[in-house]
């Protein structure tokens, strides 16, 4: 029971330590301010956009809404996710529910695959039947667009860097920031040149560079996924780190895995033939853990190395085991 209330007693620290591991991550109830402003603005210029694309024969304003309409959606998914993630322990979900950030960063970047195959398709639909373009409305239209998904990926710029789920949402801002100043431009040359071939290509074009970006978020969030090992952490240092420890022998079962999209846990078997160093040692290597390596969440067993321990994961090592 009292290593239960040590335990709570480190995660009631951990919430207070937590800025200071990650310095560029901004406070949580910023970033709620930052979902609910973008969420707000891009819901309000969606309408707006759809109603102009409509009445302008624009496909590309309609697609750029569309494209918008996928950003609020991903966005209150990323908010949900983040939310959950601070949420305590509860019954069967012994790591509350961090998990989520994780399938929300994944739900986004597929969300942003659909909606390249629906502009794209659209874009390709255009060259075949083109329209008349009214290319002022347009570009008024998609300037306001660049101004509103600029300040919203401004707002998320700072969390990017240490949040998978944020870097989705700023992503998708940016995304759409170069959406819009795509049709801005392509309706300036179709008012000029009358050209109405532009404005499909220059959102296939666009296509191309959102899905090069999202490439990256889905491949990282499908490696959390199957508790890869975070890309922040070298996995071989701490390994070298734990193995150099006074009084440890050897280290084996180490897993290092992400909870969330910001947090880290770490299970390793140390052995020791010197016995139990006592707490305070092995606090210190978890404090180390945490302010060298960002992971937040560890699990040491010692061992005096008595019997013969196979990792339980490495081909058939299972019945050598000694007990």
């Amino acid at each position: 029971m009292s290593h239960d209330h040590k335990h709570d007693h480190h995660d009631h620290d951990h919430g207070h330590g937590f800025g200071h591991h990650h310095h560029h991550m901004p406070d949580p109830a910023g970033n709620g301010r930052a979902f609910a402003l973008a969420i707000g603005l891009n819901a309000a210029f969606v309408a707006i956009e759809f109603v102009y694309g409509f009445i302008a024969h624009s496909t590309a304003l309609m697609a750029d809404a569309g494209h918008n309409l996928s950003d609020v959606l991903g966005l209150m998914l990323a908010w949900g996710a983040a939310v959950l993630a601070k949420s305590a322990p509860k019954g069967r979900y012994t790591y509350g529910l961090r998990g989520s950030s994780i399938l929300a960063a994944l739900g986004n970047g597929l969300l942003l695959m659909v909606a390249c195959g629906a502009i794209a398709w659209e874009a390709v639909h255009r060259f075949t039947e083109p329209a008349p373009v009214q290319g002022l409305t347009v570009s008024i239209v998609a300037a306001i667009g660049v101004v509103v998904n600029g300040f919203s990926a401004w707002l998320f710029l700072a969390g990017s860097k240490g949040d998978l789920n944020l870097r989705g949402a700023y992503l998708h801002m940016a995304a759409d920031a170069a959406l819009s100043l795509g049709v801005v431009i392509s309706g300036l040359v179709i008012m000029s040149t009358g050209w109405t071939w532009i404005d499909p290509a220059v959102s296939l074009a666009i296509v191309v560079v959102i899905v090069l970006g999202t490439w990256s978020l889905l491949r990282e969030s499908v490696q959390l996924s199957m508790a890869a090992v975070p890309p922040g952490v070298d996995a071989g240092a701490v390994r070298s780190f734990l193995a150099g420890q006074p009084g440890v022998k050897e280290v084996h079962d180490l897993h290092i895995w992400a909870m969330s999209t910001t947090e880290n846990a770490l299970t390793a078997h140390v052995v020791m033939p010197g016995g139990y160093p006592g707490d305070r040692v092995l606090d210190g290597m978890v404090a180390k853990l945490r302010s060298d390596f960002g992971i937040h969440h560890c699990t040491l067993q010692v061992e005096e190395g008595t019997t013969h321990h196979d990792c339980a994961l490495e081909g058939h090592g299972r019945h050598e085991h000694a007990h």
